[in-house]
C-alpha cells in the first residue's frame, strides 16, 4: 500500500467511527419512547406526563407511550428509569417524592437522584391540599385540628405512597399541630383518591389537580392548601403559611428525567420539544386548569431544584427525627 493509499485508508476508518454516531444523534428518536410514571393511573402526575406526551408525536416525529410503574412512593419506577440505557427511548416522570422526599427519608433508596438521574425539564409546579371525605366533622381547618385532637389514631388519611412528597409533608404537619392520624399508604393518588371519596379514609393528602375534580363536585371537602398564595379556584382555602405551617407550604413539581449518563442532543431534543409543546394555548390551558403553574425550565434549572428540594426534605427529615417505622 503506498502512501497515499494509506492515507485513504486511515480517513475511511475515521469516517466509519464517526459518521454512525453523527447519524445515531440526527436521527433521535427513531421509534417511540416510552415515558415511565412511578405512580398509578389518575393521579397528578400521571395527568401531566399524558397532557405532555400526546403531543410529543407532532414534536419529535415519534410517539411517548407512558407507562405507570407505581410502588414505594415512586421509587419503584424511578429505579427501572435508573437501570435503562442511556439512549433517550426510556425516560422518566421526576417528582419531590422520587427525587427528593424518598430519598431524604429512606435509608435502603437504590439511587442517588443527584448523580443516577438526568434533569431534562421540569414541566410544572402544582399546589398540594388537605381533603376530607364529606362525613368528616369539620369542613375548616380550625376544625379539622381539632377534631384530629381530640380523636387521637380515631381517623386515617391516605397518601400517594409510603416516603413519597404527600407522606413526608402530612408526618410534618401532624408533628407541628401535635396531632396523630393514621397514614394509609397507596401506589399513587388515583387510588388514594377513590378510597376518599368512597370514605374509606377519611382524610387526604394530595397534589391539587388529582383531587380538584373531586373537590369542585363535592365528593371531597378542602380543609388548606399548600400555595404562595390562596388560590383562585379555591378562594375560600387557607395556605400552609396563613394558618401558621409555613414549612408544609412546599408546591409539588413533575418534571422529564432520564438516566445517568444521557447524551446532550437527547436532553436538548425532549427539552427543546417540551417547551414547544407548553406553548400551545390549549396544553396551556389544560395544565393550568389543574392548578398547576408551568415551568418548562432548563436541565441545569431542573438540577438545582432537585438539589435544593432534596437538601429541604433531608433537614426537615433531621430536625424532625421523621422515619418510616
Amino acid at each position: 500500500m503506498d502512501r497515499r493509499q494509506h492515507l485513504g485508508a486511515l480517513l475511511a476508518a475515521a469516517a466509519g467511527t464517526t459518521l454512525p454516531l453523527a447519524a445515531r444523534a440526527q436521527a433521535y428518536p427513531n421509534k417511540a419512547v416510552r415515558l415511565i410514571v412511578p405512580f398509578a393511573p389518575g393521579g397528578t402526575t400521571d395527568i401531566i406526563a399524558r397532557i405532555v406526551a400526546e403531543r410529543m408525536q407532532s414534536t419529535i416525529g415519534q410517539n411517548m407511550v407512558v407507562e405507570n410503574r407505581a410502588g414505594g412512593g415512586g421509587t419503584v419506577g424511578t429505579l427501572e428509569v435508573v437501570r435503562a440505557a442511556p439512549d433517550g427511548y426510556v425516560l422518566g416522570m421526576g417528582t419531590v417524592s422520587s427525587t427528593a422526599a424518598n430519598p431524604a427519608i429512606n435509608p435502603r433508596i437504590q439511587y442517588d437522584p443527584l448523580v443516577d438521574l438526568t434533569p431534562i425539564s421540569n414541566i410544572a409546579a402544582t399546589p398540594n391540599v388537605i381533603a376530607v371525605h364529606p362525613s368528616f366533622p369539620a369542613k375548616d381547618f380550625k376544625g379539622f385540628v381539632e377534631a384530629l385532637r381530640r380523636n387521637p389514631g380515631r381517623y386515617s388519611y391516605a397518601s400517594s405512597g409510603t416516603g413519597g412528597n404527600n407522606h413526608l409533608l402530612m408526618e410534618l404537619f401532624k408533628v407541628l399541630t401535635k396531632t396523630f392520624v393514621l397514614h394509609i399508604p397507596y401506589r399513587g393518588s388515583g387510588p388514594a383518591i377513590n378510597d376518599t371519596v368512597a370514605g374509606q379514609v377519611q382524610v387526604l393528602f394530595d397534589n391539587l389537580p388529582s383531587s380538584l375534580p373531586f373537590i369542585r363536585d363535592g365528593r371531597m371537602v378542602p380543609i388548606v392548601v399548600a400555595a404562595p398564595e390562596r388560590l383562585a379556584v379555591l378562594p375560600n382555602v387557607p395556605t400552609f403559611k396563613e394558618v401558621g405551617l409555613e414549612p408544609v407550604n412546599r408546591l409539588a413539581f413533575y418534571g422529564f428525567v432520564g438516566p445517568k449518563g444521557l447524551p446532550r442532543e437527547v436532553v436538548d431534543r425532549i427539552h427543546a420539544a417540551t417547551r414547544t409543546i407548553v406553548q400551545d394555548a390549549g396544553v396551556r390551558r389544560r395544565i393550568e386548569d389543574t392548578g398547576s403553574v408551568i415551568l418548562a425550565n432548563t436541565p441545569a434549572e431542573f438540577a438545582a431544584q432537585i438539589r435544593a428540594e432534596l437538601e429541604v426534605f433531608r433537614r426537615v427529615v433531621r430536625d424532625q427525627k421523621l422515619t418510616l417505622e
